[in-house]
């Protein structure tokens, strides 16, 4: 990973421009899920650390436009790039490591280059789909899934392809594998925005509800509850809630074990992950610490 961030370093230096590289210095890395991913597949190619850094940019890109649709004050627990310097600084720094992501990509094999940009249509054209559905409540979970590939999966899949076909190896077993990582990943998100703590979440528990996001485990709820529970959760959609309610929407998931449904299929996602990658015990292990976030 230290190859990584001295690529990253370097890319951020190369455009040269001091605004850029103090804003970048403050977002927090995160997890480095898709860097570790390629490093994990192709670590024996010298190109793997510049093709991490430049999947890092563009998920960074990706989530400062992120931040700034859904008007978010803090990612990974410090203050958004949109909170410190405002929503148009947020939004052409997104732009610029977009840019340069794409400029250095162009180096790689066609191939490849057309994996990550094409995952990257596919991330905006989700982006799209969660800001429409949020502005009603959504009650189809096949709907949810759809978007929830394209906006978080859809990245995810296309640096395990694209790790493959660097060196040589199944690029489509690849490619399942980080699809239904990135899947399970993002459900067990949305388990813990509702069972975790604010600290430990660097946000409000349950914000996802209160922004008009309809998670799995509200989904599921939705489909167990009477005329009169549907309407009750419908009546807090997208707004802030008071303590009552917050408790009545707990209660009635753990009554439905709706949290457990959602849990139930990150499991089979993950199953299926493995099983694809059966012969690489690393891969199978970055699945198995996923799942165990929930608890």
């Amino acid at each position: 990973m230290q190859k990584v961030e001295k690529e990253i370093e370097r890319l951020i230096d190369e455009i040269d421009y001091d605004e850029v590289s103090k804003l970048f210095s403050m977002l927090s890395g995160g997890k480095r899920l898709r860097a570790k991913l390629i490093l994990k597949i192709a670590g024996e190619d010298e190109n793997a650390p510049l093709l991490a850094a430049i999947v890092e940019l563009i998920h960074a890109a990706s989530l400062l436009h992120d931040d700034v649709i859904d008007d978010a004050m803090t990612r990974r627990g410090v203050a958004s790039v949109n909170a410190t310097d405002g929503s148009k600084t947020a939004v052409m720094l997104g732009d610029i490591l977009y840019s340069k992501g794409f400029t250095e990509l162009v180096a790689f094999d066609k191939e490849i280059a057309q994996t990550i940009a094409a995952s990257v249509t596919a991330l905006s054209k989700g982006e799209m789909m969660d800001v429409k559905m949020a502005e009603h409540f959504n009650s189809d979970a096949n709907l949810y899934l759809d978007m929830l590939y394209l906006k978080t999966a859809t990245l995810i899949e296309a640096a395990a392809k694209a790790a493959a076909l660097l060196v040589g190896k199944d690029a489509q077993k690849h490619a399942l594998y980080g699809k239904n990582l990135g899947l399970s990943f993002q459900i067990i998100d949305d388990i813990l925005d509702i069972t975790a703590t604010e600290e430990a979440l660097g946000k409000p528990a349950m914000n996802d509800f209160v922004e008009g996001k309809c998670t799995l485990p509200y989904i599921y709820l939705y489909e167990a509850l009477d005329d009169a529970g549907k309407e009750r959760l419908l009546q807090a959609h997208g707004k802030k809630i008071d303590v009552k309610e917050s408790v009545w929407i707990q209660s009635k998931m753990q009554e439905f074990k709706t949290v457990e449904k959602s849990f139930q299929l990150a499991q089979q996602l993950s199953n299926e992950a493995q099983s694809a990658m059966s012969d690489d015990a690393e891969l199978v292990n970055i699945l198995e610490t996923m799942i165990q976030r929930s608890y």
